[in-house]
């Protein structure tokens, strides 16, 4: 899927059974049978979301992956009509808890005036050799 060099990755919008579902172009989209994001209703909720480049290859740091998922995510919410104002949950997934402050400033650059709840845990392992993956849940007003 084709990226935007200012507004980030590309997403397509289709509709079935009244849900409106977006698509990253993930290789493991369609084979695992998920979107990147669903809206429902005022609800989006948005799937764990790693921070691979559009080359696919991983930024180099975990803060980098974070700002990178996160960018991604942006991009899907704002797909199904929404905004990250909109966003009331987020859940981080790290492979070192050691990185909370790392992590927690890629975070605090969305969500510092907007303070969702939100949990960090730490995982012995994520997809690909990933360092995060981080899901959100928003509701449009």
């Amino acid at each position: 899927m084709a990226e935007d060099p200012e507004n980030g990755p590309g997403i397509t919008v289709t509709e079935i059974a009244g849900r409106r579902r977006a698509s990253s172009g993930a290789r493991f989209e369609p084979a695992v049978g998920y979107s990147r994001a669903v809206r429902s209703g005022p609800f989006i909720t948005v799937s764990g979301t790693v921070g691979l480049n559009a080359d696919g290859s991983y930024p180099a740091t975990i803060g980098e992956q974070a700002r990178r998922a996160l960018a991604i995510i942006r991009a899907a919410i704002e797909a199904l009509g929404g905004g990250m104002e909109d966003v009331v949950r987020t859940r981080i997934f790290v492979t070192d808890i050691a990185a909370f402050d790392e992590v927690g400033r890629a975070h605090g650059e969305v969500f510092r005036d907007i303070r969702p709840a939100t949990s960090m845990v730490e995982v012995s392992r994520l997809v690909d050799g990933a360092l995060i993956e981080i899901e959100a849940d928003a509701i449009v007003a």
